[in-house]
């Protein structure tokens, strides 16, 4: 078995087009984009890094009734407030949580077939 350490080595002696080729070799072979592996990795370490979310409706789903009821039992407003902020969606629902409070609510909004997500 090839060690890593010696992959490295192989690498460092070729070209930048050598090395690109090889990338794209890769990519293909196990259907993978590297991009796609940075912007995931970076977007993680964002998470992990911030302490404070917004939770962010990003589709209401087919049970719209239950969204507008969810929205108003987690913000505390009206009905008519509550129904507007879903028609409005994709919309912050709610502003400076926790993770933990971001996960028990996502939870809530899948169960009704929602989409959430935190920024």
């Amino acid at each position: 078995m090839i060690s890593k350490e010696d992959i490295v080595e192989t690498i460092s002696n070729m070209s930048v087009l050598e090395v690109s080729e090889l990338i794209l070799m890769i990519e293909k072979k196990f259907s993978i984009k590297y991009s796609d592996i940075i912007l995931n990795n970076n977007k993680k370490e964002n998470i992990e890094e911030k302490k404070i979310f917004n939770l962010t409706l990003k589709s209401v789903g087919s049970n719209k009734i239950s969204v507008v009821k969810l929205v108003r039992s987690i913000t505390n407003l009206g009905l008519k407030e509550s129904k507007d902020l879903v028609e409005s969606c994709p919309v912050i629902i709610k502003e400076n949580i926790d993770k933990e409070e971001f996960i028990k609510i996502k939870k809530m909004f899948e169960d009704i077939g929602s989409i959430v997500d935190l920024n």
